[in-house]
């Protein structure tokens, strides 16, 4: 008769009395703080412009929090050097600010937060946070001119001050004509024609880019962002880099313009041997150029959009789509020329031509995506340019009017309008010339103009010239400052002159 196997006793070994006990102790410890609360203090997990350089299109941050806040002591423990006036909303765990007026270019900015409160504790409990600084800047304030003298003469240069550097950007054999930065500011599209051609009207004219050494690191998309984030290159580039973006062989270069986008060009080219293929182009990198068929027109500028167009046709102004043989979206028949887009697409500045005999003149309007069109301004001279300030409240203008006599003699003046009040407020008048270029500052904070002299020898070819075919033999930089009494209105002051001798400025986005 077999046995039947004896059980195991069951015997506690060293090891298991030792993780009982464990087990036993962090039970209550877990237990205790349960009933006690979280003792940890709140701390700031992501400012979304943290070590970033920030734009005029930049209008809000974010700061995303470890647990629910209570608002009030983060908004009273909030510091900004230097200030930046803005408002606070919240999300759950996140605040965002958003700014009254683009932040400074050229300025950097320290962010600080101290003794703020998780939205649970009590008043007495240590929980305050603890100090949280981070750091962000504007990006750098630098324009870009023509230079006019000697061997500068005909060459993009770059002026930045908040490095204090100047360079030089294209070779002496180029003459440019006309140019447009990227909306990173990294590069610079422009058209120029060889310099031993003998072509000063740019009728043999290519198109290039050149790099100005410039690469933002910005911020990621959030809210308060308006229009397209600029998209740089995906890597940084020396200054003065030329790639070619049309040549000239079997069509003419007459105009272009920039996505705002900055991801294609637009082209007005006319072929050589058949003038009546003439229109739009449309350019990506490293792409044939897509011809968009539609009517013939004249002058035209590409919407914040990036996929329309506005554009001089017949007795109006057209808004075209890109896309060949697509309808018109709209038909303004009582304007001529389109000066301007705000940013965000909401409305545009358009010419109407008043072709009355006895007494031409132009008006300036507002007229709004929802159709509305609001009469601004009218002059028996010449609307040259207008463009908005960052708030899309005042636009700055550069209109000439007709002086008493027998001559036909324009004086230009620097104006501003308020695009809600209609008020008018004239700041400044300029030198008696026609071809003057405004370029308004990305946040809003000062002007640039040119002022030119007129050559003394109208036919010496190597001379630059102007938007009316003079010969230029120099010209100075002005830049006016933009303040505003207490009533947030512009005031005249005095413009200051520039250490620069250029034409036709333009400052960096």
């Amino acid at each position: 008769m077999t046995s039947r196997p004896s059980k195991p006793s069951k015997r506690w070994q060293p090891i298991d009395r030792i993780a009982l006990i464990l087990i036993m102790i962090f039970s209550l410890l877990i237990g205790g703080l349960s009933l006690s609360g979280d003792h940890t203090a709140p701390r700031v997990r992501d400012f979304s412009w943290g070590d970033r350089q920030i734009g005029a299109e930049d209008r809000a941050f974010l700061l995303t929090f470890s647990r629910p806040m209570d608002h009030e002591s983060v908004e009273r423990n909030l510091k900004i050097d230097p200030p930046l006036a803005g408002k606070m909303s919240w999300a759950g765990r996140r605040m965002a600010y958003t700014l009254e007026n683009p932040a400074p270019y050229g300025t950097q900015f320290k962010l600080q937060l101290q003794g703020a409160r998780d939205l649970y504790s009590k008043n007495r409990d240590g929980r305050e946070m603890l100090l949280y600084e981070s750091t962000f800047q504007g990006r750098d304030r630098a324009l870009v001119y023509l230079g006019v003298e000697g061997d500068r003469a005909g060459r993009l240069i770059l002026n930045n001050f908040t490095r204090k550097e100047e360079i030089i950007l294209t070779p002496p054999d180029l003459v440019v004509m006309d140019y447009e930065p990227y909306p990173a500011g990294d590069r610079i599209l422009f058209s120029a024609t060889q310099r031993n051609s003998n072509d000063p009207f740019g009728l043999d004219q290519k198109v290039y880019t050149v790099t100005t050494g410039i690469h933002i690191s910005a911020p990621t998309i959030g809210p308060g962002v308006e229009g397209d984030r600029p998209k740089p290159k995906s890597s940084p580039q020396p200054a003065g880099v030329i790639e070619l973006v049309l040549d000239n062989r079997e069509y003419q270069n007459l105009k272009f313009d920039l996505a705002p986008s900055g991801e294609f060009v637009v082209a007005q080219r006319a072929n050589r041997q058949n003038p009546s293929e003439f229109g739009l182009w449309v350019i990506y990198p490293g792409k044939e150029p897509e011809r968009v068929e539609t009517e013939p027109g004249g002058d035209f500028l590409v919407a914040p959009d990036s996929t329309s167009v506005a554009m001089a046709q017949g007795e109006g102004m057209a808004i075209l789509p890109l896309q060949s043989g697509a309808d018109p979206l709209d038909f303004l028949p009582k304007f001529g020329m389109v000066l301007s887009f705000s940013s965000d697409g909401s409305a545009a500045t358009m010419v109407k031509f008043n072709r009355d005999p006895e007494n031409p003149t132009e008006s300036l309007f507002l007229v709004t995506s929802q159709g509305t069109e609001k009469d601004l301004l009218t002059t028996d001279g010449s609307i040259l340019t207008a463009q908005f300030d960052p708030s899309k409240t005042w636009l700055y203008c550069l209109v000439t009017k007709l002086l008493p006599g027998d001559q036909f003699i324009e004086q230009p003046i620097l104006t501003t309008v308020n695009t809600k009040s209609g008020e008018r407020i004239d700041l400044l008048k300029l030198p008696l010339q026609r071809d003057i270029q405004m370029s308004l500052a990305p946040d809003g904070l000062g002007l640039l103009f040119d002022q030119t002299v007129t050559a003394d020898s109208p036919d010496n070819q190597e001379a630059l010239r102007g938007s009316d075919g003079s010969a230029i033999a120099t010209s100075r930089l002005w830049f006016f400052p933009i303040l505003k009494d207490k009533d947030g209105k512009p005031t005249a002051v005095e413009p200051q002159q520039l250490p620069l001798v250029g034409l036709r400025p333009q400052w960096l986005p």
